[in-house]
């Protein structure tokens, strides 16, 4: 799921249209949870902070979406944008979407909810403009201000966002305490725990970092949301699926959320103890070029390389080998079912490895063969199942004879530190879309100043695309659905062309849980927010 960047000279579209609208603990020597009261969701992902400025990705996001507010939100089940802490959203003017805040919301720690809260939250995600933040999101908020007590006002650069109403409900999107959160910095975890600066439909109880985070209904909550239909529950993390998979088979957890493997989920779907939950698609995993370090002499040389990865890699054998099927091969930026995807990729470079092709690419750029590769991957945050992924990587390159390859891992912390100080040539990166729509797809990951900040289309260094730019700005504001997907299309043939990232493979979301837990289908839908408050035992 999630993870971004971006500056605030920004000028690219970000992402879809207006509307009106009991405790349990893990010990710090083992990933076996003790049982408890209330409902215990188990993990893989990590938390990279609870504070909305410092974190785009899903673990994080998890965390968030049960203690914050959003302006607009998706209910369970439904991919209808839907009033959260506003009570209505819409374009005043082509260039300026005004909210009205309802009257009376509070912050769990007493203070106000207002509109001022509101513009300070999405104003402190530009002005900090943290590597591992959501800032790129908002790279067409030109502005945002509080025109008194309940009215919030966003001026965009460009007319008529036909994704800026979806971009309130993302990462970027969630309602901080202008009191108690700073301005200029991440408040780090304990603190936002203290500072209980969380109007969403929980607060946050007991939380050590990287262990557990004890999640307690919040009464006072008035939003998208139904009411918490358990009253606490208790995200345990762990560093190894295999406990993760054999905790929810005995019952020590009640449900299992990312990542087991798909050896896993196929023993367990054998399992009388549980059942598996299989919702929308959507997960994207590929791999990023540092458009800098990657190797290559010059630019046509660095092009021809990746041209001749694209040329060598076996996606089919990913997944059926690696994934069991739980994942698809992605001959896209966008994956298949979205609206406007195509398989450029495939187009481009074909479905099986073309090593004559992959060389002649290679030879006409006059790239000496084997081209030494250093290509860094995590196992921690995107299942561990990507140690087989990567080795088969590995292999598929060396087999073409063009390509040596040095694999290394890093765990996910510093993983998410390094990428973003150009350390990896190359590196995986895996994508949960913010919400239902092409753009959030193409938009965080290509814009100028974005996410991979991988110095591809990026302010300040010597590549601009403006090409895409000028693409990227009109998908996002054309009304006429047919003109839109056609650009969608030029985006993506674009992409295979200059190939920044390589996609590699799209999976579903899928989660365990005792055949006494209800709610799972329910939070599992295409708007990819996993809600507590849907969840409950009988």
């Amino acid at each position: 799921m999630r993870i971004f960047r971006r500056g605030i000279a920004l000028i690219a579209v970000s992402a879809l249209a207006g509307v009106t609208l009991a405790a349990c603990g893990q010990s710090k020597d083992s990933d076996t949870a003790d049982s408890g009261a209330g409902l215990v969701v188990g993990t893989t992902d990590k938390v990279v902070s609870i504070d909305p400025a410092g974190a785009y990705d899903n673990g994080s996001m998890t965390v968030q979406t049960q203690v914050y507010q959003y302006l607009l939100n998706f209910p369970a089940g439904s991919t209808e944008l839907t009033p959260d802490a506003a009570s209505k959203c819409d374009f005043d003017t082509p260039t300026t979407y005004v909210c009205t805040i309802k009257p009376g919301l509070k912050f769990a720690n007493g203070n106000d909810l207002t509109a001022s809260d509101v513009a300070f939250s999405f104003k402190r995600i530009v002005d900090i403009n943290d590597p591992n933040g959501p800032a790129s999101l908002l790279g067409n908020m030109k502005s945002v201000e509080a025109t008194d007590d309940s009215t919030v006002t966003f001026t965009l650069n460009a007319e008529n966002d036909q994704t800026f109403g979806q971009i309130l409900v993302t990462s970027a999107g969630p309602i901080v305490d202008e009191e108690t959160y700073p301005a200029d910095k991440v408040m780090d975890d304990a603190a936002a725990v203290k500072a209980q600066g969380f109007s969403g439909p929980y607060t946050i109880g007991k939380y050590t970092k990287g262990q557990i985070a004890q999640f307690k209904a919040n009464a006072d909550y008035d939003g998208a949301y139904n009411k918490a239909k358990t009253k606490e529950i208790t995200l345990t993390t762990y560093s190894d699926a295999n406990n993760l998979k054999l905790d929810v088979q005995n019952g020590k957890i009640d449900v299992a959320w990312r990542s087991l493997t798909p050896t896993d989920i196929a023993s367990l779907g054998k399992s009388d103890k549980v059942k598996v939950h299989q919702g929308a698609g959507g997960e994207l995993r590929y791999i990023v070029f540092n458009m800098k370090t990657m190797p290559g002499d010059n630019d046509a040389q660095k092009l021809a390389i990746r041209q001749a990865m694209a040329s060598s890699l076996d996606r089919e054998e990913l997944s059926t080998q690696v994934y069991k099927g739980t994942y698809t091969p992605a001959y896209s930026a966008v994956p298949q079912g979205q609206t406007g995807a195509v398989e450029s990729f495939k187009d481009k470079y074909g479905d099986k490895p073309d090593k004559a092709a992959a060389k002649k690419l290679l030879d006409d750029a006059g790239v000496k063969t084997p081209v030494d590769i250093k290509l860094q991957y995590n196992t921690d945050h995107y299942g561990s199942s990507s140690t087989e992924e990567y080795n088969m990587v590995k292999r598929q390159l060396e087999d073409s004879g063009l390509f040596t390859v040095d694999l290394q891992s890093t765990e996910y912390v510093t993983y998410s530190e390094e990428r973003v100080k150009d350390a990896y040539p190359m590196f995986q990166l895996g994508w949960f879309p913010d919400f239902p729509d092409a753009d959030n797809y193409v938009t965080p990951f290509f814009a100028p100043n974005n996410f991979l900040q991988s110095h591809y289309n990026f302010a300040g260094d010597d590549n601009p695309v403006p090409e895409m730019t000028a693409l990227l700005k009109s998908e996002a504001t054309d009304p006429d659905k047919d003109s839109r997907i056609a650009t969608l299309k030029k985006i993506q043939d674009l992409v295979a062309d200059q190939i920044p990232i390589l996609p590699l493979l799209t999976g579903a979301q899928v989660a365990v849980g005792g055949t006494d837990v209800e709610g799972l289908d329910e939070t599992l839908d295409p708007a990819f927010k996993f809600r507590f408050t849907s969840l409950s035992k009988s």
